[in-house]
């Protein structure tokens, strides 16, 4: 482990929030295009300032959530702050908050109703957990899963992880190919955004050039974005499912940054150039670039025609919108001001009034995914610990356990067609409880094996966690009504905190909606 002095940090968040605007800006007049595209500078007449990217917009306000909750921030929390301070109802967008709204909770809200569940919408606001947990991927990739699963699912989460788990490790990694299996260690192995990435390291290695590698890619994870906007096609590439966009598009990052060779504008150029969704792609990279070299180590050329100020198209500045972050510089110090109370103490130190704060960096193998030993002989991943309870599994926290609900299929019902519900309890605590697990359910329904149970939950011991699960049958009564509510009351014994976990379930007009 390293530590980094907060003068260099803050050069390299700040190079992050230039280079993300410098990204979104040259890619912007190509979103939606099919095709190779020639670029080598900015198209537009920009007088100065950048054009507004709701890549970086959704990341001011996550801010505003940081600012007020910390590390305690969770799905549920950016949810609220979507519908407080988010405009669009396109795509994922939309539908995530469309399910919130029906009381559909993340990662419910990314998953039920949604054709761009695996889109692009959550990988482009990676960079704020990765700015705020800067050589910690470990803590990096838990908020990302936080925020992508409030609208998206599967596909559209790894491409969030993957870069949040980049970008936090190039605050101390430079190597490209060292950082991309970084991120890769952190997906699963046989996801489309892992063989989508895969495909460019062959094509790189092989000496394909840019343009034949942006077609061995379309072929191998075939993208649909380019329909949506500008319906052109190239007869010799397929049209991929729709919404199918990130594994594609993540792709075409680490396709810019590999044949740019670390020459800061051609590998924008040549992200932007694949075409696709070109102000997400070039934008991720232009971040990821200005954090490995920081605001210095970006060309002036770059940063003299677009300036510091951010331009905004997707907030509601009408309610609050005065708190939103207006300059680059000004989002820098606000996420530095963040930081100490975001990590764990022992990866901040004050060094004086002055100097200000350090950060201890993680380094060499402790960036990739470690696996941990969660009960005697058990060894998990991120993905087999986290990742794979989405999409139906919903996660709730006290300082007593942790809880998981898991529906196990979409929460649609029918009449009397039982559905199974599984509870997983994690103690917090270094000593065992018994709990009492009790339902409170629409008259007429039943719930086996009781209304009311108990679940025995041991004690923790050195790093292992005790976990305690209880599985159960619902089966509604005569269903007259749209959308049903019912909570379980979890409470531990003699102890006065209690977990009130609120299920929505909605009446199905015909059966699943995925």
């Amino acid at each position: 482990m390293s530590w980094m002095a907060v003068k260099d940090y803050r050069d390299k968040v700040l190079g992050c929030w230039m280079g993300k605007n410098i990204g979104g800006t040259l890619g912007a007049p190509f979103e939606g295009k099919r095709g190779a595209i020639d670029i080598d500078f900015y198209t537009q007449d920009l007088r100065g300032q950048a054009l507004p990217n709701d890549d970086l917009d959704l990341q001011l306000v996550w801010l505003l959530a940081v600012e007020k909750y910390g590390r305690a921030v969770n799905a549920s929390i950016l949810g609220e702050y979507w519908h407080s301070f988010i405009v669009p109802n396109w795509s994922e967008y939309g539908m995530g908050m469309n399910n919130m709204r029906m009381g559909l909770v993340p990662p419910l809200s990314g998953w039920v109703n949604n054709l761009n569940r695996d889109s692009c919408g959550a990988f482009i606001r990676s960079e704020i957990w990765a700015c705020l947990a800067p050589g910690h991927p470990e803590i990096a990739v838990r908020y990302a899963y936080e925020d992508a699963i409030v609208d998206h699912s599967e596909e559209g989460v790894y491409g969030e992880i993957f870069c949040a788990a980049v970008q936090s490790a190039a605050f101390v990694e430079s190597d490209r190919m060292k950082l991309i299996n970084i991120g890769l260690s952190w997906i699963p192995e046989d996801c489309g955004i892992a063989r989508g990435i895969r495909c460019v390291i062959d094509s790189w290695k092989q000496g394909q050039d840019w343009k034949e590698a942006r077609k061995t890619l379309l072929r191998e994870v075939p993208d649909a974005f380019f329909y949506s906007y500008m319906n052109e096609k190239e007869d010799d590439l397929p049209r991929g499912r729709t919404g199918y966009d990130a594994p594609a598009n993540v792709s075409i990052f680490v396709l810019g940054w590999l044949y740019g060779e670390d020459d800061f504008g051609r590998s924008l150029c040549i992200a932007a150039g694949c075409g696709e969704d070109t102000d997400c792609t070039a934008a991720t990279l232009g971040a990821t670039l200005g954090i490995i070299n920081g605001f210095e180590g970006i060309p002036e050329k770059w940063k003299e025609p677009i300036g510091d100020k951010i331009v905004t198209i997707s907030i509601n500045r009408a309610d609050q919108g005065h708190l939103i972050a207006n300059t680059v510089h000004d989002l820098t110090d606000r996420v530095l001001r963040q930081t100490p109370r975001f990590l764990d103490e022992r990866f901040v130190e004050t060094v004086g009034a002055k100097e200000g704060y350090a950060v201890l960096l993680n380094e060499g193998k402790a960036l990739y995914n470690q696996p941990r030993e969660l009960v005697p002989g058990t060894f998990r991943t991120f993905a087999e610990d986290v990742l794979h309870r989405q999409p139906f599994s919903v996660r709730y926290e006290t300082p007593l356990m942790t809880a998981w609900l898991e529906y196990g299929q979409e929460p649609l019902i029918k009449n009397g067609e039982p559905i199974a519900l599984t509870l997983h309890v994690e103690n917090a605590l270094r000593k065992p409880q018994w709990i009492t697990l009790r339902w409170h359910l629409p008259e007429g329904w039943q719930i086996s094996p009781a209304v009311e149970s108990s679940l025995s939950l041991t004690h923790n011991i050195g790093g292992w966690i005790a976990i305690g699960k209880a599985e159960f049958t619902l089966t509604p009564g005569d269903l007259r009504q749209a959308r049903y509510d019912l909570f379980l009351d979890i409470q531990s014994q003699s102890r006065h905190t209690r977990l009130i976990i609120p299920v929505t379930l909605l009446t199905a007009a015909n059966g699943s909606s995925s």
